[in-house]
C-alpha cells in the first residue's frame, strides 16, 4: 500500500468548501453565537483532561461537515493506519514512520521490514531507566569517582529542539542535575555554557544518528579538547554517552559500547524525543516522570487512531488550519502558551511544522498550486500581548492564533494565575467579538471623550471576526505535555496528508548543509 496522491483542490469536497466560503465569506462569528446558543459546546472536544474549543473560527456547521467529507473522500483512515503499521509512507527516503511506536504502551507487535520492533524498544527504554537512575543516584560517576552534577546535551535541530523544549517545560519537576544544551556551532556559545563546568562532574550527551552532522561533531569536538585539558583519552568513557546509530564512529571518539543508546531510521529527528534522544529529559525528571510523558502522548495515539473525524481533536484541528491556510489565505499561524514553562514551545513547533509541511511538491512529483505549510510564530501569554497582538487584533493580516493554558498552577499561586486566565479567555473573547462603532462611541462618551469622538473613533474600532482555538488541560504535567506534543505531531500529519505532500522528509535542510560543506572545502 501507498499514500494516495490525490489533489484535494480536485476533490468533490473541495469544491463544495470553495462554494460555502464563497457564499459564506463575509459572514461574522457574532452572528454564529448569536444564532445558535450551544455552539461552542457543538465545537469543544476532548481528550481526558485535554479541552479544545474551535468554535472561534469562521466556521458553520456546513463547512464543519464539508471538512470532515474531505478527508473522509481522500481516505485519511488508510493513512493514519498505515503509518502506525509502520509501512513506508516516508516514500522518498524509503522509511517508515514509526515514532508512535516509541511511546506504545501495550504488548502489540509492530513490524518494520518482518521484524517485530517493540522488543528493542523495550529494551532501550530499560537500558535509559537504569542509566539515569545511576546518574541522578550518583551510582554512575565520573573519572574522577565524583558524583555527576551537570548534564551537557549536544545536538542540534530534532536532538536538541524537542529534549530542550521539554526539559525547560518541565522544570517543576526537575531533580538536582543541572542540563545544559548545546546546538548552534557558535563557539561564544559553546564557552559560555562551559566556563562554569566542571569536567569531573559533568556527562555530555553526543546526540547524532551519524555521528556525523556538521554541527554536533564540531561542538564534540571542541568539548573534547575542553575536557582533555584535565583528562586523558581513556577517560572519556566515563563522562561521554552518545545516542547514535553509528557504532564504530562513537567508539573512535573514544565513548564506550555500554553508554551508546540506539537511533533508527525509521523516527525522523523532529519525531524523536520519544526515544534515547530523551536522555537528556529521563535525567532531568527521572525515568518515571519520562514514561508519564510516553503515556500521554499514547493516549493522544489512540484518541487520533479511534476517534470519528468531527470528535477527533487532531484531525479537526488540521482541518481547521486547511480552511484558513487554503480558503482564507492565511499566511501564519500564531502559537501562545499561557505558562511561562512553554518558552521553548513555538520553535519547537516551527521545526515540527514547517520542515514538514514546507513543500512544493506532491506527492506524484508534481509542483503544486495551492498553499501548503504556515509559518508559525508566537510567545508566551501576557507577553506575546505586549508584543505582537496588537498586529493580530487591528492589522490587515489574517492571523489564526492557537491558545494554549491550564485551569491550575503549579506552586499554587492562584491570584497570578487567574490574572493570566483572565488575559487567556479575554484575549480569544475580543478577536472573534472585536468592537464596533457604535460600541466605540458610547465607550469615549462613557469615559468623558465626547469631544474627541470625531478624532478617535476611527482607531477605537476593531472589527473582530478574527480565528482562534483554545487548548486547555487541568495542569502542566508529563502527561498533559505529551498529550500536547502528540496532538501537534499528528495535526501535521494530517495536514501533509491532505495538501498531498511527504511530511516526513527535509530535503531543503541537506540543501543547506551541503552548500556550507563546498564552502568550507573550498575555503
Amino acid at each position: 500500500m501507498s499514500l494516495s496522491t490525490q489533489n484535494p483542490t480536485q476533490t468533490k469536497a473541495w469544491q463544495t468548501l470553495k462554494a460555502l466560503f464563497e457564499s459564506k465569506s463575509g459572514f461574522h462569528m457574532r452572528n454564529l453565537f448569536l444564532d445558535d446558543e450551544q455552539r461552542e459546546e457543538k465545537y469543544t472536544l476532548r481528550c481526558e483532561d485535554m479541552t479544545v474549543n474551535f468554535s472561534k473560527n469562521r466556521i458553520s456547521d456546513e463547512v464543519k461537515k464539508g471538512l470532515v467529507s474531505l478527508v473522509e473522500e481522500l481516505d485519511l483512515k488508510s493513512g493514519i493506519d498505515q503509518m502506525f503499521k509502520g509501512e513506508p509512507i516516508n516514500v522518498t527516503e524509503e522509511r517508515a514512520v514509526l515514532h508512535t511506536a516509541l511511546r506504545n504502551r501495550s504488548s502489540t507487535p509492530i513490524f518494520v521490514d518482518g521484524v517485530n520492533i517493540m522488543p528493542e524498544i523495550e529494551r532501550t527504554l530499560a537500558k535509559m531507566k537504569t542509566f539515569s537512575e545511576e546518574v541522578i543516584t550518583g551510582t554512575f560517576r565520573g573519572f574522577t569517582g565524583e558524583k555527576i552534577t551537570d548534564v551537557v546535551n549536544i545536538g542540534i535541530g530534532g536532538s536538541d529542539l524537542g529534549p530542550r523544549m521539554v526539559v525547560d517545560a518541565l522544570k517543576f519537576y526537575a531533580n538536582h542535575l543541572k542540563i545544559h544544551f548545546v546546538s548552534n556551532v557558535d563557539g561564544d556559545h559553546i564557552m559560555e555554557v562551559l566556563k562554569d563546568l566542571n569536567p569531573e562532574t559533568t556527562l555530555f550527551l553526543i546526540v547524532s544518528k551519524s555521528f556525523n552532522t556538521q554541527e554536533t561533531l564540531s561542538n564534540a569536538e571542541t568539548i573534547k579538547r575542553w575536557f582533555l585539558k584535565d583528562a586523558t583519552e581513556e577517560d572519556i568513557q566515563h563522562n561521554f554517552v552518545a545516542v547514535s546509530a553509528n557504532l564504530e564512529k562513537a567508539a573512535s571518539f573514544g565513548i564506550a559500547a555500554k553508554n551508546v543508546f540506539p537511533m533508527w531510521n525509521w523516527v525522523g529527528g523532529r519525531y524523536s524525543l520519544w526515544s534515547a534522544v530523551g536522555l537528556s529529559i529521563s535525567l532531568a525528571i527521572g525515568f518515571d516522570k519520562f514514561e508519564e510523558l510516553l503515556d500521554g502522548a499514547n493516549l493522544m495515539d489512540q484518541h487520533f487512531q479511534e476517534k470519528e473525524y468531527a470528535e477527533n481533536i487532531p484531525v479537526m484541528m488540521a482541518l481547521v488550519s486547511v480552511w484558513n491556510t487554503n480558503f482564507y489565505q492565511a499566511d501564519t499561524e500564531v502559537v501562545v502558551p499561557y505558562s511561562q514553562y512553554l518558552t521553548q514551545f513555538v520553535p519547537f513547533l516551527q521545526q515540527l511544522s514547517m520542515e514538514s509541511n514546507g513543500k512544493s511538491v506532491d506527492r506524484a512529483g508534481n509542483p503544486i498550486n495551492y498553499q501548503t505549510g504556515a509559518i508559525i510564530w508566537g510567545n508566551t501569554g501576557t507577553n506575546a500581548q505586549h508584543a505582537f497582538m496588537q498586529l493580530v487584533h487591528q492589522g490587515t493580516r489574517f492571523i489564526p492564533v492557537d491558545f494554549i493554558g491550564f485551569h491550575h498552577s503549579l506552586y499554587g499561586n492562584q491570584q497570578h494565575h487567574e490574572m493570566l486566565m483572565a488575559n487567556f479567555y479575554a484575549q480569544a473573547e475580543a478577536l472573534y467579538l472585536g468592537k464596533s462603532e457604535a460600541e466605540a462611541h458610547l465607550d469615549l462618551k462613557t469615559k468623558g471623550l465626547a469631544d474627541k469622538i470625531p478624532t478617535l473613533l476611527p482607531f477605537k474600532v476593531f472589527e473582530g471576526n478574527k480565528p482562534s482555538n483554545s487548548v486547555i488541560f487541568d495542569r502542566l504535567s508529563p502527561k498533559s505535555l505529551g498529550m500536547l506534543i502528540a496532538f501537534y505531531e499528528h495535526k501535521t500529519f494530517v495536514q501533509g496528508f491532505i495538501w498531498n505532500i511527504f511530511s516526513f522528509d527535509q530535503f531543503g535542510v541537506e540543501l543547506g548543509k551541503e552548500m556550507a560543506h563546498k564552502s568550507l572545502t573550498k575555503s
